[in-house]
């Protein structure tokens, strides 16, 4: 579906060199006496990478056609991670190229939205936060509260993170997955 490229808005995806791409910021400008352009800032929803472009108010630009489907983790084997899409109770399997960072946070039965372009997960968008307990972490050290120190603490799902020397193991933390933080400990 063509647009015109005074509609660029951010957050769209368009396709730009053949690929989907993104538009994290962008600026329309109309200096002076000359002609009007979008310059925009845009991520390859494929390689990662971004790049920027100035469009003519002119110009048209394609915008993709992308999908969002809800994924629930079934399991993981060697080499794929499974999931079954909550709509049509497809099974699907992705790989770490696609997810990323985000596979070590998966845990069985989580609910993901993934990303489709042309049929194919492209990315995919964990919850803002997970609850998960704390399986190992060194002794509450006491007399060290004047300090805001940290120390390791490895997670149910395997993860490591840093968090507040007065967590002990067996305590249950809201984390969040997207920054790999300690949020605060749950209700």
């Amino acid at each position: 579906m063509s647009m015109p490229a005074t509609q660029i808005r951010r957050g769209n995806v368009i396709l730009f060199n053949g690929e989907p791409h993104r538009v994290i910021e962008f600026h329309h400008h109309t200096p002076g006496n000359l002609r009007a352009f979008v310059q925009a800032k845009m991520r390859n929803i494929k390689t990662g990478s971004t790049t920027e472009h100035r469009f003519r108010a002119a110009d048209t630009v394609e915008k993709a056609q992308m999908e969002t489907h809800e994924l629930q983790f079934m399991y993981k084997d060697s080499h794929h991670y499974h999931f079954m899409n909550n709509e049509s109770f497809e099974m699907l399997m992705l790989d770490d190229e696609i997810l990323g960072d985000s596979g070590q946070w998966l845990t069985e039965n989580m609910v993901i939205l993934a990303e489709f372009y042309n049929n194919q997960a492209i990315g995919v968008d964990l919850p803002s936060s997970l609850e998960l307990e704390v399986v190992e972490t060194e002794p509450t050290m006491t007399g060290a509260t004047k300090t805001a120190m940290t120390k390791p603490a490895k997670l149910s799902n395997g993860v490591t993170v840093q968090v507040p020397s007065f967590i002990n193991e067996g305590d249950m933390l809201r984390v969040d997955p997207r920054e790999g933080k300690y949020l605060e400990r749950a209700k």
